[in-house]
């Protein structure tokens, strides 16, 4: 889970893996789980683990590796049951303590840094905070929020297993270069 690419269509998803991502998240916030299923049919045949944003049944339904949900997304139980990687979201220790406890296979920290994917996010946790959650955790923590190849490595210093990124998916070669520096 060294790279996360969070994409929103197959030609960027193609573009992460190219450059390196091992994870693939299909997120289509707003999208219907049958507007999810039709555009994540292809993402299965990505050489990485596909992971479906926030609806377990489209997971289901696309044979998914594993589905991302927020702190406020239902389904924790029944991914975990069916066998799914969940994924859940947390910007403060609390929280990722909690999806530990529901059966989390890793936690998606953040926001680190302030980042316009998306406005309304938490205010950024920074490093420190970051460093706090690895910390209180035993499962992977993979920082995500305005990271890019200029500051993904310093997210492993902080104790990071890797990096989720949005913007910088279309440019995941140096992001994978600069954590491979470290």
């Amino acid at each position: 889970m060294r790279l996360h690419a969070i994409v929103i269509d197959l030609e960027t998803a193609r573009a992460a893996v190219e450059g390196g991502a091992t994870v693939v998240q299909l997120r289509l916030k707003g999208a219907t789980t049958e507007e999810v299923v039709e555009a994540g049919r292809p993402f299965r045949e990505l050489p990485a683990l596909f992971v479906v944003n926030d609806d377990v049944d489209a997971a289901l339904a696309l044979d998914a590796d594993g589905v991302h949900l927020g702190r406020d997304d239902p389904g924790a139980e029944r991914a975990v049951a069916a066998g799914l990687l969940l994924g859940m979201s947390a910007s403060s220790v609390e929280e990722a303590q909690a999806g530990q406890a529901a059966g989390a296979a890793y936690v998606g920290a953040g926001p680190v840094w302030a980042t316009p994917s998306k406005p309304d996010a938490d205010a950024p946790i920074g490093l420190q905070g970051l460093a706090a959650i690895c910390r209180a955790v035993s499962i992977p923590v993979v920082a995500i929020g305005g990271i890019d190849a200029s500051n993904a490595g310093t997210c492993l210093d902080a104790g990071a297993s890797g990096v989720a990124v949005v913007r910088a998916a279309s440019n995941a070669e140096a992001v994978s270069e600069a954590l491979g520096a470290r």
